[in-house]
């Protein structure tokens, strides 16, 4: 099947092309050897001969900007001759800011590197010819990208942004309900099926005071957790057909509907959205005693004036569809720097990306560096208060050799966002109408088929 192109963009995101087109081409970097799994700061390309300055876009907000200052101060000190300047668009939103980058673009200021939310984003870049490869950078640095990070985005074969922080699922329990009870902390390897078990053991109590095994949030992310880890992309097959139809949906629809409806062991749906309940206080004050989340989650259970709790949290990896799938899959998100195609400065733009994506001294979140010191990373940012935080399983469920994506990056279109509505609305009607799982599949396909179609003339 001949691909069309994934996107439409904006005429000034159009105009981006154009103004690539006539970028000249920074000179070439010296290459040696490997870094240093142990050591973040040993980027291999050399200093550059002459003084270069970077322009560097992002969303930073002030607690982000704080982080992002030292982070450029200490790479400054190891490279003197790259000058790095950090610019905030719009804080705190990245969407809006990545609005005002395309406007930048286009209109020829000078852009070097930019952050980017997601690999959808930045798929719809890459093909405009915004972005510039990174192959021919890899190359001379003699790094093969699938041995240095758990996520490394392709467009057309070609490899465009490296992960500079990861947000990886995980499963966080009440380490209190758990032992009241009588039951172990799950290890890699359990399934969806004995969470349900979980949940219904963990749940106790009655009205106000019920204390749910699990809560689900409203997020797609819930609706069917299988999507995210076991397929090449949680809407779409390799062939960028909907997979709505997939038997994924249909276990994992009905799985909810039974823990809901017969179990009792998870909040109700309309609940959840009826009085917009936040997934953080039901876990952190003890109305659910697990919790599906991201790493996101993790700075909250330190927030003792927001969420005052007294039970430690520990943590076990997302439970896979079936004893018969594969032990490890995971779903593994995060943030990407990326550089400008009319960038005149690529290979100190590449150095400063190899360098933030390693580098652990002044990071506040976690990397997707394969090779990094993640038992001193998770000491650094989580081990301050190890009385609610436990160090070794988290560590554990982030960190396991044998975790991977099953995710394929060149399936990645503008319009994910679209999809996703489409499987929360699906779920929605699914729970909320008591429809069959059958209709709301058929449903869900009618609605995605539109959209591809939409994008894809």
């Amino acid at each position: 099947m001949k691909r069309k192109s994934l996107i439409l963009l904006s005429t000034t995101l159009i105009a981006m092309s154009v103004l690539s087109a006539c970028g000249s081409k920074s000179e070439d970097a010296k290459s040696s050897s490997s870094p240093s799994p142990t050591t973040a700061a040993a980027v291999t390309t050399e200093k550059p001969a002459k003084n270069v300055s970077l322009k560097y876009y992002n969303w930073d907000n002030d607690a982000d900007a704080i982080a992002t200052k030292k982070l450029i101060e200490t790479f400054e000190s190891k490279y003197p001759t790259i000058k790095v300047e950090s610019i905030s668009l719009v804080p705190g939103n990245s969407l809006e800011a990545l609005k005002k980058l395309d406007v930048t673009i286009a209109s020829g200021e000078q852009v070097d590197i930019f952050k980017v939310p997601n690999i959808e984003e930045l798929s719809a870049r890459a093909a405009q010819g915004v972005l510039a490869p990174l192959d021919d950078l890899y190359a001379k640095e003699n790094v093969k990208p699938e041995e240095e990070y758990y996520i490394n985005p392709k467009y057309k074969g070609k490899y465009y942004g490296i992960i500079t922080d990861s947000t990886p699922w995980l499963v966080a329990l009440n380490a209190d309900a758990l032992k009241e009870a009588n039951l172990p902390i799950p290890e890699l390897g359990w399934t969806w099926d004995e969470f349900r078990d979980y949940a219904k053991k963990l749940t106790k109590g009655e009205g106000n005071d019920k204390q749910y095994g699990t809560y689900f949030h409203s997020w797609g992310d819930y609706a069917n957790p299988i999507a995210y880890t076991d397929k090449v992309n949680p809407y779409l097959t390799a062939d960028f057909k909907s997979n709505f139809m997939d038997p994924s949906f249909t276990y994992f629809f009905n799985l909810r509907r039974a823990m809901e409806k017969e179990d009792k062991s998870t909040k109700p749906f309309a609940d959840v959205i009826g009085a917009k309940l936040s997934y953080r206080t039901e876990f952190l004050t003890g109305k659910a005693a697990m919790l599906l989340t991201g790493n996101f989650m993790l700075t909250s259970m330190n927030e003792l004036d927001k969420y005052p709790h007294t039970f430690k949290t520990v943590f076990a990896p997302i439970p896979r569809s079936s004893k018969d799938a594969e032990i490890g899959l995971t779903n593994i998100g995060g943030t990407y720097g990326a550089i400008s195609n009319s960038s005149k400065n690529k290979d100190e733009a590449y150095t400063f990306l190899r360098y933030i994506s390693m580098e652990t001294e002044a990071r506040t979140q976690l990397s997707g560096w394969k090779k990094v010191d993640s038992n001193a990373l998770i000491e650094k940012l989580y081990g301050n208060n190890k009385t609610l935080i436990d160090i070794p399983t988290l560590t554990s469920s982030l960190y396991d050799k044998r975790l991977k994506t099953s995710v394929d990056t060149e399936i990645s279109v503008a319009y994910a966002a679209q999809l996703k509505k489409i499987m929360e609305d699906g779920f929605s009607k699914f729970i909320l109408d008591n429809g069959t799982v059958e209709d709301t599949q058929k449903w869900m396909m009618e609605q995605a088929d539109l959209i591809i179609k939409q994008n894809t003339k």
